[in-house]
């Protein structure tokens, strides 16, 4: 028997029948291989992860691999360390009498290679979460453990064939099996308290919620849901099952983007994906893709937030750069030293032409600018190898006395003491069209270096740009757009602010280029120097320096790190798969924002089309494939595993009256009347309930309530997606009329998972 002390297990004295050995001395021997397993492996991949740090950095492809080594024995290691035995979901028994199979967060083996716990999203282990009484998936019989403080605080069993547990306690019946608990354990568990993060439910995913989370990636899926079905839940495990199933995800290829709703609630979910073993994926909200979101307010006025809702408004973009990509249509006499060069307006057109199609602005402006120096230095050839300028190539029969030889286009080149071209003929020519400021001047007109804000900007600020970039706008539209400060962002520029972004390029990168050129050059003429003192006093045999007249050395001792590189945006994508929760209040604006990340049109989106604030009186189908999402799933969940029996029967009357056909969830559970007050009692609320609970409250409705610890103040439209033990709602008729208003109050009710108080007057 095993001691006490040293047992896996710390069940409490009202459990104490659970401790028999006959139940659970199977469990204490597998948590035994387990623990010495983590502490071997733990040990191993210190030691690897230390081996893999040390290894030299290198660069390419062996760069690459050693970082995702890295990362790979990294994330595994903190997981280890962070759980413990408790990486132990359960353990599953087959039907046909096969040895017991243990399910844990990640796969483990013992030294031998035997497996101790498969990974919870493998498909050996689906049955652990979608195995039901209709169903058994193979199963004689299932256990979930729950944990504390790393020790089992509780298990339960769920038995698919009749006999499985019998004589596991030495009964003939299983009414008297002290584990055997047929879903009431779990539903019991939905009461338990919160905190400020969202608790960790991985070992008690319900069929109908796995069997989404275990979907394919292809294309776009709708979770749809009310409140409490764990859509939430969903999303954050299907990330966690997609970085593991499919290989286009994974760290430093694809990559998934999640998106929530607020930053409230990134900070709840924020331990969410870190526990499952997963650190690699970039969360964030809507206003963190483009740098004015930081600072950016709500639209004030509704009509001017409904024009720049509309997709078409973001398509103004497009023609709003083109005006500033328009070849001049007069030519221009660039003197050189040399000669001076025509460059006429088919000139001006065609280094216009050379911008590959799809490069931002900023960045095919400089491909632009090389075009039209070739194009230049092509002309200035041409003009200096007029007939009769040129008498040489006869002279030495092709090479002079300095090693110098004539092409056969009678230009002279210098060799390197191997035969190779040393010296590019046309960097003079090249050097001095650059040089010149009339021909910078004339390109800087034609394709300017734009900002991304001063796009959007000058749409506001300039009624007749605005006309001729969105000709669809009435007169009185174009006016209500038009505002004093142009840069006083709100949200509903977020989307035109991110689409410039992408076409114009980052004007900083493009100046960082050219600072980058000027001191590459600089670099160059310096080691040009240098070369020319060398060659000049060597006084070896064999003249060896003279090899440092060759492009490719010389180009070698150039340092072109200068000017440092900007870090790459994070969230600038593209992603493999993207991840949008609370999607029911997006516009289609914002939609091109998150499209424009996910080329591969692989989505998950989470909403509940009762919570959109502004309405939603179409299907996912209809509303997705109107932003350009065609092929969609739609998967709805319907039982409300968080919100009691008693708060649903007084929210639905509040939502049906603005949306009859709301898809309002059943409840599986019930935790006490709803209570109503005045708001004079909303102190004593507080204070009564923190002193006889250790979970968590919201206060909605009140911004001005005196803060205390467990206690969250937030507006309407910040509670979605969060869960509170109590919510207090105060003088929610104050919340608004309308769809609106009524979609607040049904949100900020539903919240509560214990109790509800409503206070008035």
């Amino acid at each position: 028997m095993t001691s006490r002390s040293s047992s896996a297990f710390a069940l409490p004295v009202s459990r104490a029948a659970k401790s028999d050995d006959a139940l659970i001395a199977a469990d204490e021997r597998h948590f035994a291989a387990i623990a010495a397993s983590i502490a071997a492996s733990t040990a191993d991949l210190t030691a690897r992860l230390d081996v893999a740090r040390r290894a030299p950095a290198g660069s390419g492809q062996a760069a690459l691999d050693r970082d995702q080594e890295v990362h790979r024995l990294t994330a595994r290691l903190r997981t280890l360390r962070r759980f413990g035995l408790d990486l132990c979901l359960g353990r599953m028994v087959p039907a046909d009498g096969g040895e017991p199979v243990y399910v844990g967060r990640l796969g483990l083996t013992d030294g031998d290679g035997a497996r101790l716990l498969v990974d919870w999203r493998s498909p050996a282990a689906e049955p652990f979460f979608g195995a039901t009484h209709a169903d058994p998936m193979g199963l004689a019989s299932r256990r979930r453990f729950h944990w504390s403080d790393g020790r089992v605080s509780d298990y339960w069993d769920e038995v698919f064939v009749t006999d499985a547990l019998r004589g596991a306690h030495g009964t003939d019946g299983l009414d008297q099996h002290p584990a055997l608990d047929d879903q009431s354990a779990f539903v019991a568990s939905l009461g338990a308290e919160r905190s400020d993060r969202v608790r960790d439910v991985l070992g008690t995913i319900q069929a109908d919620q796995d069997a989404i989370i275990r979907a394919g990636s292809q294309g776009t899926l709708v979770v749809d849901g009310g409140p409490g079905t764990g859509k939430t839940v969903v999303a954050l495990h299907r990330t966690a099952y997609l970085l593991y199933s499919d290989p286009r995800l994974g760290h430093r290829r694809g990559g998934v983007l999640f998106v929530g709703p607020h930053r409230p609630y990134l900070a709840y979910v924020s331990d969410v994906l870190p526990s499952l073993g997963e650190e690699g994926v970039q969360t964030c909200v809507l206003a963190d893709l483009v740098p004015e979101g930081a600072t950016a307010a709500p639209e004030p006025d509704p009509q001017v937030a409904h024009l720049k809702a509309d997709a078409r408004l973001v398509g103004a973009i497009e023609p709003a750069v083109r005006i500033s990509e328009q070849p001049p249509t007069e030519g221009l006499l660039v003197e050189t030293p040399s000669a001076d060069v025509w460059i006429g307006a088919d000139d001006w057109a065609e280094a216009f032409g050379a911008a590959e199609p799809g490069t931002p602005h900023n960045d095919a402006r400089d491909q632009v600018w090389e075009a039209l120096l070739r194009i230049g230095v092509d002309k200035l050839r041409d003009e200096l190898e007029a007939p009769g300028e040129l008498d040489g190539p006869d002279a030495l029969d092709g090479a002079d006395e300095h090693g110098g030889a004539w092409d056969e286009d009678g230009r002279e080149d210098e060799f390197d003491a191997y035969g190779r071209a040393a010296v590019d003929p046309d960097a003079a020519s090249r050097e001095a069209l650059a040089g010149s400021r009339e021909l910078r001047r004339a390109f800087d007109r034609a394709w300017p270096l734009l900002e991304p804000a001063d796009v959007v900007a000058d749409l506001w600020e300039v009624p007749a740009y605005l006309r001729l970039c969105a000709p669809w706008l009435a007169p009185g539209e174009v006016a209500a757009l038009q505002r004093t400060d142009p840069r006083a962002w709100t949200e509903a520029d977020l989307p035109l602010l991110d689409t410039a972004y992408r076409r114009v390029g980052d004007p900083d990168a493009a100046r960082r280029r050219r600072r980058q050129a000027a001191a590459a050059a600089t670099e160059r003429a310096r080691m040009a120097d240098v070369v020319d003192d060398l060659i000049a006093t060597d006084d070896s045999d064999l003249g060896v320096m003279s090899m440092l007249r060759g492009q490719d050395l010389r180009a070698a001792l150039v340092d072109t790190s200068a000017v440092p590189a900007a870090e790459p945006d994070a969230l600038a994508g593209p992603f493999a798969h993207v991840v949008v929760d609370e999607a029911q209040e997006l516009t289609d604006a914002q939609w091109q924002m998150l499209l424009a990340r996910c080329p591969s049109r692989s989505l998950t989106v989470v909403g509940d089309r009762a919570q959109a604030r502004h309405g939603f009186t179409e299907s996912w189908t209809h509303r997705l494939g109107r932003v350009g999402l065609n092929r969609v799933d739609v998967a709805s969940l319907t039982i409300n595993y968080r919100t009691p029996r008693e708060v649903m029967a007084e929210a639905e009357p509040v939502i049906r009256a603005a949306i009859p056909d709301a898809n309002v969830p059943t409840s599986v559970r019930s935790a006490g009347p709803v209570r109503h007050g005045t708001t004079a009692e909303l102190d004593r609320v507080l204070d009564g309930w923190l002193a006889e609970h250790l979970g968590t409250a919201c206060v909605v409705g009140a911004p001005d309530v005196a803060p205390r610890d467990r206690v969250r103040v937030l507006d309407p439209e910040l509670v979605k997606g969060l869960e509170f033990d109590l919510v207090v709602l105060v003088e929610p008729q104050r919340f608004g009329d309308g769809i609106e208003g009524a979609v607040d109050r049904y949100v900020a009710m539903t919240r509560a998972t214990q109790r509800l108080v409503v206070l008035t007057g």
